[in-house]
């Protein structure tokens, strides 16, 4: 029996309460962070309530697509209806807001399985308070595993304000790698253009163009979304947090103008491989015509001569046949002068 549950926990990426992981944080605790599984972290929220001024709070990271997450969520948690509402309403726009003493907020990430394109993006969901941290998502997402990979290494937040900065500060780093990603992948094309390899590169472009204007419209509100929470934070939420929010804030908002560089960068790419193709197609079009127009003289006497009627001129002409073929050939030359002298 544990060997199926085993296997179902696996399967949902979770344990048997849909709890990816969690972790205990203390500062005045030997260990300032530890792992708790869903059966533990149900009893210390049972207690918080008499931790008097303790600075110790939990951090849940719960996966959707358990069927007993949100079950678990509603009955231990005591999170705000904001928070189920967001879960519910199944919008992925990116919002910050306040709700009773708590902030709920949705955020949108790439894939672990990153692969470049604008397809891998899913939505995470954040309820944060004085004790608990809760982030909620149906897909397995970069900046929560970079997250969840340096409190392992042994990063342990004093606040649950500053989980949530390091969550920033995570997620705007994959931004910064995607932005350096595509930044090569770019270059190489560029290169391949300028060496006159045109290739699929418009196919290419057009795929990392739709991934940043997806991630851009996703993701650009989310720096004014903090930064008007900030004008009027919680009461719990100290003062060097909010500057750090604040920073990390100012950073996430360079790397979205980062990527709207890039998109101008490309646009500028596309434009320079269109106009090529024109004229490569221009070019096409200008050696049909001059074929279609050499080949017209010879064409019409070929159809003139080729008529079964009596009278037709030069039939008994012993040169006949080379006074026609002076005929084309002069009739060739003049249409061949005139298409040239026009092209130039």
């Amino acid at each position: 029996m544990s060997v199926f549950h085993d296997l179902a926990a696996q399967s949902y990426g979770g344990d048997e309460a849909g709890l990816i992981c969690g972790y205990l944080f203390d500062a005045a605790a030997p260990e300032p962070a530890r792992a708790i599984d869903s059966a533990q972290a149900a009893a210390w929220l049972a207690d918080a309530g008499q931790l008097g001024d303790s600075n110790a709070y939990v951090w849940l990271h719960f996966n959707l697509s358990h069927a007993h997450a949100e079950r678990w969520l509603v009955r231990h948690a005591a999170l705000s209806d904001t928070f189920y509402e967001t879960l519910h309403e199944g919008l992925p726009s990116t919002r910050i807001e306040r709700a009773d003493d708590s902030l709920i907020a949705v955020i949108n990430d790439v894939h672990f399985e990153f692969s470049f394109e604008p397809s891998d993006i899913s939505t995470l969901w954040i309820s944060v308070g004085p004790r608990l941290v809760v982030t909620a998502r149906t897909k397995p997402l970069r900046s929560v595993d970079a997250l969840r990979t340096a409190v392992k290494a042994g990063e342990a937040p004093r606040s649950s304000t500053e989980l949530l900065e390091h969550l920033l500060r995570a997620q705007a780093d994959v931004l910064v790698k995607i932005v350096r990603g595509v930044t090569s992948r770019i270059d190489r094309i560029e290169d391949e253009l300028l060496a006159g390899r045109l290739d699929h590169k418009r196919a290419r472009l057009g795929v990392l163009r739709r991934l940043l204007v997806r991630l851009q419209r996703l993701l650009a509100p989310e720096p004014a979304a903090l930064f008007r929470l900030l004008q009027g934070p919680p009461a719990w939420m100290a003062e060097p947090d909010v500057q750090e929010l604040r920073g990390s804030t100012e950073e996430f908002s360079v790397v979205l103008r980062d990527m709207q560089a890039l998109q101008e960068r490309i646009k500028l790419l596309q434009e320079e491989i269109a106009a090529n193709v024109n004229e490569d197609n221009n070019r096409s079009l200008f050696v049909l015509t001059v074929v279609t127009v050499l080949a017209l003289p010879i064409n019409i006497l070929a159809g003139l001569f080729g008529m079964n009627v009596g009278g037709i001129p030069l039939a008994e002409h012993k040169h006949g046949f080379w006074i026609v073929v002076a005929i084309v050939a002069s009739f060739t030359a003049v249409a061949a002068w005139t298409a040239f002298r026009k092209k130039r």
